[in-house]
């Protein structure tokens, strides 16, 4: 009877033990987690914090009685040691034995990610928080429901940084978003960015850019805020979202190997350099399918996948992970930003020549009411037509339509096949001609390559 142990209990964590268990029954499957919190969709909190979602527990991908149900021994509040490939012994700090040995015959590792904690004094004062766990987001909401703030300072404007402007923004907060790049939401084109900051200052949110927070200080005021240039500002709170970074500690320790971005190498299969040890989420780099090569890329939806395939092959399967093209989405009040694929630098550093047509079109028929106009921008490579990668702003509807894209991108169309999609229409919903169409023929006129 195989054991197979899982380090991680969110969603590449999960992934892995619950598909371990279709592929053998009898197996023995532990999964460790050091926090009480398995499977539950971080993803959600800002929702949580604005009171969209009343109750943190509705967060749950899966309840601890779902995954029980499965036979899943589920080891909480456990936190992993050491690993000891050589006898395939994970050590663990129990919380009421101490530290003890776990045995394995097969290991994976899904240790996640953590914030990033930029060199900015003050980051331990009361009031200034970080949002990446549940006990994070449970503790914010606390403070928040105790201490009826009036204004909040937001560091980062990337997606969790918007998405805490929307949500305190719901609360009756006062919100100021500082951002060290020159537009918000910098893994956007800034043309498109800089239409994001316009939506946020439209919806009453403060938006500095080009600002590095150097500090933070407590003064009878309230909280100092300190940035490059002589800025400052002042807020009852302070929320420091600036990225994440792999959770590799454990794993190294034990001799798996890094990839060039500092998470864990790991192939197709998830198989890490140290034998019967695989490893999958946001703690690994990722294939990237445009670019045929590894990156890091930390996505919930590339984490289920990566899990997924990493349980398969540690109960003998052969399964693969197919890679990920960087799709996502993000809500900001009542719009949508959404990319995948490649960006203009981003694939001529890969090798293409690439140009990025923009357009506007109805997100459905300018006669039925409540129609908003959508941005598309997509990206292509001169030389052979080929779709590279795809941006969007717009109304929440419109958010699938970089699905559409995201499709065409794992098959390797042109970007001219998009116009013959045979997609659905009705006029409160798209156009004969959708916007995706409309955008792929406004590519065609400006990059269609040269014809001999």
């Amino acid at each position: 009877m195989t054991t197979l142990v899982v380090v991680g209990g969110s969603d590449a964590g999960v992934s892995a033990a619950l598909a371990a268990r279709e592929v053998d029954p009898r197996a023995q499957i532990a999964m460790v987690l050091a926090d009480a919190y398995p499977n539950f969709s971080v993803c959600g909190l800002p929702f949580f914090l604005s009171g969209e979602v009343a109750d943190w527990r509705a967060l749950a991908h899966r309840t601890r009685e779902e995954i029980l149900a499965h036979r899943i021994d589920l080891r909480p509040d456990t936190r992993a040691d050491e690993i000891d490939p050589a006898r395939r012994v994970l050590w663990v700090r129990d919380p009421t034995r101490g530290r003890v040995p776990l045995p394995y015959d097969r290991l994976v590792v899904a240790t996640g990610a953590e914030p990033v904690r930029p060199p900015v004094a003050g980051l331990d004062l009361p009031g200034v928080f970080q949002l990446h766990t549940m006990e994070e987001g449970r503790t914010i909401h606390a403070w928040l429901t105790a201490a009826a703030p009036g204004r909040a300072l937001v560091v980062g404007a990337g997606y969790i940084g918007l998405e805490l402007a929307d949500a305190l923004t719901r609360r009756g907060v006062a919100v100021t978003v500082v951002e060290a790049a020159p537009a918000p939401l910098p893994t956007v084109d800034r043309a498109l960015g800089e239409r994001v900051g316009a939506l946020l200052r439209a919806h009453g949110v403060g938006l500095v850019t080009g600002v590095k927070v150097s500090g933070i200080a407590a003064t009878t005021s309230g909280l100092l805020v300190r940035g490059e240039g002589g800025w400052e500002g002042t807020a009852d709170m302070v929320l420091v979202v600036v990225g994440v970074r792999p959770r590799t500690d454990l794993a190294r320790t034990a001799g798996i190997a890094p990839g060039p971005s500092g998470a864990l190498a790991v192939g197709r299969t998830m198989a890490t350099s140290v034998p019967d040890v695989w490893a999958a989420g946001d703690c690994v780099e990722t294939y990237h399918r445009l670019l045929r090569r590894s990156t890091y890329l930390p996505l919930g939806t590339t984490a289920h996948k990566q899990g997924r395939v990493a349980g398969i092959n540690a109960m003998g399967g052969a399964a693969q992970f197919a890679g990920s093209l960087g799709t996502q989405v993000v809500k900001v009040f009542d719009s949508v930003v959404a990319r995948t694929g490649l960006r203009d630098e981003e694939a001529l550093t890969a090798g293409w020549d690439p140009v990025t047509v923009e357009t506007t079109a109805w997100d459905h028929k300018a006669y039925y009411p409540g129609a908003r106009e959508l941005t598309l921008r997509l990206t292509g490579d001169r030389r052979s037509g080929r779709l590279l990668g795809a941006q969007l702003l717009g109304p929440p509807s419109s958010a699938k339509r970089i699905d559409i894209l995201a499709t065409a991108l794992y098959h390797g169309m042109a970007v001219e096949e998009l116009s013959d999609l045979d997609l659905g229409y009705t006029p409160p919903v798209a156009s004969p001609w959708d916007p995706v169409q409309a955008a792929a023929q406004a590519w065609i006129r400006e990059g269609r390559p040269a014809r001999a």
